[in-house]
């Protein structure tokens, strides 16, 4: 069956053409191409010419961006033969240096086993060596000399690189010959790691400069709102910015189905992505299912394979689970059936986004809407490569910005792509940076400020005062016990608690993950198992489980407050006072609920320290004409606590975050603002991200799109779908649905 068949089968069918929201037919377009740029070599050219290929557009103009010795950024699409983008240029340098090489940082492992194929497919194809190596943890010992001595290209990750920083004599030869640095599939690098990665790479360029080299850079990327900004802020370099791609498309079909739909029976948006698979598969098309979670990937590849075993029996061991956790080879022999056609079906968690080599596919199930825009379109185009048509089918579940698409498709297909937030100033980030830098090279603040910023002496005498660091005629030095690398996490900011079960760690967390999910009394789920916590042991940061299912689950119960420290900036708006700033964030969890199907059977007390963080926070403080557009029947309470979750439920449609990322906290009497009302969303990480201050900047857009959330939402008082938060410590209660519309109406200024 092709894709329009398909197609048609769902229209017509009445079992699913009820929960058809909308279908969006996106036209495919003719490649740009262009011929190979002078800069090439001869020999390059001719193996071009001798595979009778012609180069795209966007490949062209990135080649002599970089022969030009520019740094780049090339944000297209995926499939888009960004790899031979930097592979020419490197081979063309190789021609000129012979011993020059390149670093190319992935953020994840798979992907390198990949690209080392294509480049030693390149490299026999040419003739000319790119001597490519992967160097990360799973690299034998015995091999690690040769490969830093003899490798033309390494490909690794940020990990590896965190950890090799702090040897980098025994990688002087390479460094002193470093001309580029790849930074692929960058967009995945925002949030605390994007952070991190912003420093670690400083500390690679500082190395590098140590040994006389001053490497160019290229970066792949998904579209972004902000590449400039973005790719700015993670290597400190302006880049040029390529965006127009040049490959060609076929037309892609995509469709918004609502499981959730109006006067339709609800269906489970995980059931129905499970079926929805196992017809795909039965039609012959061959299919990826996304996933938010491994627990679910394992579900829904055992509810899809269990809908085949009834209707097509002979295609029901095609389908199978694709998720991080598996043995390297159970994921590689994955890739290759899948690849080879072999595999009809796999169902995966976000580790199928990224440009994994399995192939052409005909169409992509996403199970709800992955979070960003940016995610929709890395996951849609995984199917349909080339010119061929291709299927998406957005199934969405009942959050509040699943179902605005669904109401809004238009919103949907016109949105453009987020805007990638690092914060290059996280004073916790940076101090932990230093630290590892000192253990690499002494830092002088005269020279290494421009690494590090201003505040870089700040950091160091802190570090002293800790001794950790010492002050010496060099420089500031490591004094520590520990690797500093061991210190020190990428992707964490607080201390890092393990879950451990008969001796052996099944999961690490942070300290507000362990009292959310894994508080004494907690049923832990992980890899679709349930798990009885027991005991926490405080000093040595380990939690204590047991494999158990009793039959019901836990939800935490927990109250937060919020202490202005610094006032940074504010602005009047109609509603009153919006400011930004410095904060200090208490949460006390105080006691827990065993629940059955949603009912509560039973209340537990908890006896925790309360948790306190310094984060940057937005805040409204409400005037008297902001309080005026409350009706006197109006619960001001709720509609301010409706507001607050709404507020943060909508701001993964404006940046590229989690609504896990942010916090919360509203009252009607604030004493942080003089007994005023007041909604706080803040940064859910030490020292903060830069999710707050962009709210800060798009206050009013951001309180526009929540109000037409709220509003547009069919259920009467709130539901899952606009005001109620899953993250909620009060249980959701109190809301007003009818005074939180008229507060963000009256905040984005449409009244």
């Amino acid at each position: 069956m092709s894709v329009s068949g398909f197609l048609e089968f769902l229209l017509e069918n009445r079992r699913y053409s009820g929960y058809i929201a909308h279908i969006q037919r996106i036209p495919g377009k003719d490649a740009a191409l262009s011929p190979a740029p002078d800069v090439l070599p001869a020999r390059v050219k001719d193996w071009l010419e001798k595979e009778n290929i012609t180069l795209y557009s966007h490949q062209a103009e990135a080649i002599e961006a970089i022969a030009a010795g520019e740094d780049v950024i090339l944000c297209t699409p995926t499939a888009s033969g960004k790899t031979l983008s930097f592979l020419l240029p490197f081979l063309t340098i190789r021609q000129e240096v012979r011993d020059a090489t390149a670093l190319a940082i992935y953020p994840a492992k798979a992907l390198t086993r990949d690209q080392q194929k294509t480049m030693q497919e390149l490299e026999k194809a040419t003739g000319m060596q790119i001597l490519p190596a992967i160097y990360d943890g799973d690299t034998p010992q015995h091999d690690r000399p040769l490969i830093r001595s003899q490798a033309g290209l390494i490909l690794t990750n940020p990990y590896e690189i965190h950890q090799i920083l702090p040897w980098h004599r025994q990688w002087s030869s390479f460094f002193s010959r470093l001309r580029y640095i790849i930074l692929d599939e960058a967009h995945q690098y925002r949030g605390v790691f994007g952070s991190s990665m912003s420093v670690l790479i400083r500390r690679l360029l500082r190395i590098c400069e140590h040994y006389g080299s001053s490497p160019q850079f290229f970066l792949s990327s998904a579209t972004l709102a902000n590449p400039a900004d973005f790719a700015r802020d993670l290597t400190g370099r302006n880049m040029t910015i390529i965006e127009r791609s040049g490959a060609p498309t076929g037309d892609r079909f995509f469709i918004l189905y609502n499981p959730y739909q109006e006067m339709v029976q609800p269906r489970s948006v995980y059931s129905e992505s499970a079926e929805i698979l196992s017809l795909l598969v039965e039609a012959g098309l061959q299919s990826l299912c996304f996933t938010g979670s491994r627990r679910m990937t394992e579900l829904v590849s055992v509810w899809a394979k269990n809908h085949l075993s009834r209707k097509s029996p002979d295609k029901m061991n095609s389908i199978a689970a694709y998720r991080a956790g598996y043995l390297p080879k159970e994921r590689q022999e994955l890739e290759r059936n899948l690849k080879a056609g072999v595999m009809r079906g796999i169902v995966s968690t976000n580790a199928l986004e990224l440009g994994i080599d399995i192939g052409s596919l005909d169409a992509v199930v996403m199970t709800g809407y992955p979070g960003t825009m940016m995610s929709v379109w890395q996951q849609a185009g995984r199917a349909g490569r080339s010119v061929s048509d291709a299927l998406a089918i957005l199934i969405a579940m009942q959050n509040p910005l699943d179902q605005f698409f669904m109401r809004h498709p238009e919103e949907f297909f016109a949105r453009p792509h987020e805007h990638a937030i690092i914060d290059t100033k996280n004073p916790y980030i940076l101090s932990g940076q230093i630290l590892c830098a000192a253990s690499e090279l002494p830092v002088r603040p005269e020279s290494d400020i421009r690494w590090f910023g201003n505040g870089i002496t700040n950091h160091l005498d802190a570090l002293v005062e800790n001794g950790l660091v010492a002050d010496t005629p060099r420089g500031y030095v490591y004094t520590g016990r520990k690797r500093a690398s061991e210190l020190v996490s990428l992707s964490q900011i607080s201390e890092v608690w393990t879950v451990e079960v008969r001796n052996r760690v099944i999961e690490t967390l942070d300290i507000r993950q362990a009292c959310r999910e894994a508080h004494p009394g907690a049923v832990l789920l992980h890899q679709g198992e349930r798990y009885m916590v027991s005991t926490w042991d405080f000093d040595r940061h380990r939690i204590f489980a047991s494999q158990e299912d009793p039959g019901y689950y836990t939800k935490v119960n927990h109250q937060t407050g919020v202490q202005i420290r610094e006032r940074l900036m504010s602005r009047e708006i109609r509603s009153g006072t919006l400011c930004l700033g410095r904060v200090e964030v208490s949460e006390l969890y105080h006691g827990y609920r065993r629940l059955i199907d949603e009912r509560t059977i039973s209340t537990e007390p908890l006896s925790l320290e309360p948790i306190t963080f310094e984060t940057i926070s937005v805040w409204i403080e409400f005037s008297q004409e902001g309080m005026s557009a409350l009706s006197a029947d109006r619960d001001v309470g709720g509609s301010l606590h409706g507001a607050e979750h709404a507020l943060i439920a909508m701001m993964p449609y404006h940046v590229l975050c989690d609504r896990w990322d942010l916090g919360g906290l509203s009252s009607a009497s604030s004493a942080e603002v003089r007994g005023k009302p007041v909604i706080f969303v803040y940064d859910g990480y030490e020292g903060g991200i830069g999710l707050a201050e962009r709210a800060y900047h798009i206050y009013e857009e951001l309180c526009e799109s929540a109000e037409k959330m709220v509003r547009e939402c069919r259920c009467k008082d709130g539901c899952p779908a606009c005001i109620y938060s899953p993250k909620c410590g009060n249980d959701n209660q109190p809301l007003d649905k009818k005074g939180c519309i008229a507060l963000l109406k009256h905040c984005a200024d449409l009244t």
